[in-house]
């Protein structure tokens, strides 16, 4: 039972550490390669940094959630007005840190996927 008890206080730590870290945020693919000229060696290339960026995007949205639940007060009735609005304000700029980096990450998976479209118009 100790040691179960010790596995679990473990856990437990390290999810804390994990939700206090800093999240960090993903660099975007480089310049995306022209679907009327790529190669398919460059469209493979391609498609395989916007996968290594969409999933390093979603562990950044994953991080900022646990920040935002870590942030959240455990009983926000017995916080002063001023700390209220100071909680409302982190929360508000994790909501706004998620919003950008979702319509960063949506505008990026778009162009690749419209210059997708191109190439494989380009090879019927």
């Amino acid at each position: 039972m100790k040691v179960w008890t010790s596995i679990c206080l473990v856990l437990a730590l390290g999810a804390a550490a994990s939700a206090h870290a800093t999240c960090s945020y993903p660099k975007a693919p480089g310049a995306l390669p022209d679907g009327a000229t790529a190669t398919k060696e460059e469209m493979i290339a391609a498609k395989q940094d916007i996968t290594r960026y969409n999933t390093e995007m979603n562990a950044y949205l994953d991080c900022l959630k646990l920040e935002g639940d870590a942030a959240k007060p455990k009983d926000p009735s017995k916080l002063t007005p001023e700390e209220k609005k100071k909680a409302d304000e982190q929360q508000a700029i994790l909501v706004q840190k998620n919003n950008s980096a979702v319509d960063e990450l949506q505008a990026v998976v778009g162009k690749f996927n419209e210059q997708l479209r191109i190439f494989k118009a380009r090879q019927k």
